[in-house]
């Protein structure tokens, strides 16, 4: 749950324990055997059950009706012998129905919206985060101004294997590399697709550590025949913002393609010649 979500809960409540009192205090100074001010109950029994559960909104339901029935042994308007009444137990039902109910559906409507929200996150292939993550992420490290890096990473080959293969197989082989960088990752740094066949990582890690996990993820790929070309840069020494970043690691990734197109090249000319 955020902050946010927090301090909301927290007003709602504090409402709902001013609204009992509320209730309470002009039963004890108005009501009398008709006006049926108890029935405002309902209000702050509504107010718990919808930031809380289906429990809490039981218990809600238990409290407004041990309010009401001491609110009616206090209140000089209205016969104490109303207090434990048939119609007593019929408040008390409703009371604990709407609590429990309202309370049922309000939480998981938020747990509805929980897994909406995460999967609205998420790259539909490979699982990892999507563009939509990254930007967030990207923002949120660049604001915090400690030291991070940047990788953007590119499937080599792809075009090649989703025209000899399939877009099966192209599926495939992004969801492979999504399982590897995130196996290099940890738990507390963003693994996305970006694009096509582009990932990229938001990882709290120096240079050194940036380039021993780029060989270890090309050594694991390398079994499914697959390997990818990076360009990275780091905050706060390349950048401090998320456009110098992403712009100077892109920059430096197609310089990389260049230079590996270049050397596949070559090595294609010398077979022939030889």
């Amino acid at each position: 749950m955020s902050a946010a979500s927090v301090q909301t809960r927290r007003l709602v409540l504090l409402l709902a324990a001013a609204c009992y009192a509320g209730v309470f205090a002009a039963f004890i100074a108005w009501d009398n055997a008709g006006l049926g001010i108890g029935h405002l109950f309902v209000f702050p029994i509504c107010m718990v059950a919808l930031v809380s559960d289906a429990f809490m909104g039981l218990l809600a339901g238990l409290l407004a009706t041990g309010l009401y029935i001491v609110a009616v042994l206090e209140a000089p308007n209205v016969p104490s012998s109303q207090a434990l009444t048939d119609a007593s137990l019929i408040r008390l039902v409703v009371y604990v129905a709407v609590g429990a109910l309202i309370g049922f559906y309000a939480n998981r409507n938020r747990q509805l919206v929980e897994r909406l929200r995460s999967v609205a996150a998420l790259d539909f292939i490979t699982g990892v985060g999507n563009a939509r993550s990254f930007d967030e992420e990207l923002a949120r490290r660049c604001a915090s101004g400690r030291p991070f890096s940047l990788i953007l990473a590119d499937v080599d080959s792809l075009t090649e294997i989703n025209n000899t293969h399939g877009h099966a197989a192209g599926n495939a082989a992004l969801r492979r590399v999504g399982e590897v960088l995130a196996q290099q990752a940890g738990r507390s740094d963003c693994v996305a697709r970006i694009g096509g066949d582009e990932f990229a990582i938001v990882i709290a890690l120096a240079a050194e550590q940036v380039s021993t996990l780029m060989a270890s993820a090309n050594r694991a790929l390398a079994s499914a025949d697959l390997s990818l070309t990076f360009g990275t840069t780091s905050s706060p020494d390349d950048g401090q913002t998320a456009a110098e970043l992403f712009h100077k690691a892109d920059d430096r990734l197609f310089a990389a393609k260049l230079v590996r197109q270049n050397r596949a090249t070559v090595v294609a000319l010398a077979d022939r010649t030889a």
